[in-house]
């Protein structure tokens, strides 16, 4: 298993969860890692992505509530979500082994089972 996450759950409108996502070795060294998310009846979205260096990059509708970040010694990502509000609501999903520009999810390899983050 390349990506296993957790972390989701059920919050109120302000409040705050962190999601993480273990990789095996090889994924947590590819080029970038990501996550995103999937609200029902909707396309697959672009939250946050990171690369080897530490490069992230955020989407506009979570700007200043999320932050992406890794921990290289434990070889997990994480997506810590504050002001949470009642559109986050999705499916979550951890995504490995990226390339080209890392924002489309066709870049990924591999990905998460997924985690569902509902916030009321």
């Amino acid at each position: 298993v390349q990506l296993v996450e957790s972390g989701g759950g059920s919050v109120q409108a302000g409040g705050s969860l962190t999601l993480s996502c273990t990789a095996s070795e090889s994924t947590y060294r590819s080029i970038c890692m990501a996550w995103f998310r999937q609200a029902p009846g909707a396309k697959r979205e672009t939250v946050a992505t990171i690369d080897s260096n530490g490069v992230t990059k955020v989407a506009d509708s979570v700007k200043g509530r999320f932050t992406i970040s890794k921990d290289n010694a434990k070889s997990t990502l994480y997506l810590q979500m504050n002001s949470l509000k009642p559109e986050d609501t999705a499916v979550y999903y951890c995504a490995g082994a990226g390339y080209g520009s890392c924002m489309q999810s066709y870049e990924y390899d591999f990905w998460g089972q997924g985690t569902q983050v509902t916030v009321s």
